[in-house]
């Protein structure tokens, strides 16, 4: 192992001390040791400490992503870390993308990357084959513990350590198969496994195989014309004030608010309240960023559709679980087929 495993790392605006969703723009830097959580980082890996820190906002790097590389490829080229260091993103989306996207450039240019994020993370399922990943929950009071598994990782990595198997090391599986010599046949092993299942025991199949729910996609619309049409958003719209205490982020629950009558939407009746990006447009200039409202009457004036459901449904998309996603949609496809609506317009978040 080297004698003091030398670190970057890599936050966002928010864990990075610059501030909220306000400053999710804010362009890549490079501040000089460990910040923030990075404190943690440093003080875990003993022997080792945390060079610099590469800082970006939510919004820039996937907006920008060559340009936030380049000041990270800078960085390796000027503190040649041993190891490189993203997150924890734990269920934040674009943080996620964002330490992906750092991940795999450093890994490009020959450093050993590391991250941790949640399982479903936006990061986790786009670059799962190229990426290291430790599991986290979703709450940030996990911090320190997966401070704690960042630290073991980096400095196996950075002594050239050979990982093994996914569920031994506690890495997520990248789906990759590798070949082993085991002391025992497979049939020997696949009994024991059958009779563990038989007799209510735990046991790990030697095969993970993702299962992945097949959505076939929508058929095209037919005769737009006479099709009623309803306004769905994950977008956190709400009345004024909030009246249902919608929340920002993990919703359980939707609501139904009429439109009836509306040919748009204004500042001083409507707002969000999604937590998951920067509201600022929205709640001071125009809430149809989220329903398009215009759009849809006019097309219902040119003759273009056959009319619009006089409510439109809202929730938050904001680290929603899927299974609670499906009990709402199930529940809105439910009322909208009731009503004679043959098609909605999704604006998701």
């Amino acid at each position: 192992m080297t004698e003091k495993t030398r670190v970057l790392h890599y936050l966002n605006q928010f864990f990075g001390g610059i501030g909220g969703e306000e400053q999710a723009n804010t362009p890549a830097l490079v501040k000089e040791g460990p910040m923030g959580p990075g404190r943690v980082l440093d003080a875990a890996l003993g022997s080792g400490s945390v060079l610099a820190t590469v800082i970006c906002g939510d919004n820039y790097v996937v907006e920008e992503k060559e340009r936030a590389l380049e000041v990270l490829l800078r960085a390796l080229d000027k503190y040649k870390p041993d190891v490189f260091v993203a997150g924890p993103a734990f269920d934040a989306g674009r943080y996620g993308l964002g330490c992906a996207y750092m991940c795999v450039a450093a890994q490009q240019r020959g450093i050993p990357a590391v991250s941790a994020m949640h399982p479903d993370n936006t990061g986790v399922l786009t670059f799962r084959r190229n990426l290291l990943v430790i599991p986290t929950g979703t709450a940030v009071s996990e911090m320190p513990s997966a401070m704690a598994r960042l630290a073991v990782f980096a400095r196996k990595l950075a002594s050239g350590h050979k990982l093994g198997p996914a569920l031994e090391e506690g890495y997520l599986p990248r789906g990759f198969r590798q070949l082993v010599i085991h002391d025992r046949t497979g049939a020997e092993r696949a009994f024991e496994m059958m009779m563990a299942r038989i007799l209510g025991r735990p046991f790990v199949s030697e095969v993970q195989i993702p299962q992945y729910e097949m959505v076939p996609p929508a058929r095209p619309i037919s005769g737009s014309g006479s099709t009623k049409f309803a306004l769905v958003t994950t977008g956190g719209l709400v009345p004024k004030g909030n009246p249902d205490r919608q929340v920002g982020g993990r919703a359980t629950d939707y609501f139904k608010y009429s439109i009836a009558g509306l040919t748009e939407l204004s500042t001083t009746e409507w707002e969000s309240v999604h937590a998951g990006f920067s509201t600022t447009h929205l709640n001071t200039k125009d809430p149809s960023y989220v329903l398009p409202l215009p759009i849809i009457r006019e097309f219902e004036d040119r003759g273009l559709i056959g009319g619009v459901h006089p409510y439109f449904f809202s929730t938050t998309g904001n680290g929603t679980p899927v299974t609670v996603a499906k009990r709402m949609a199930e529940s809105v496809a439910g009322e909208l087929k009731e009503a004679g609506v043959g098609a909605a317009l999704l604006v998701a978040t």
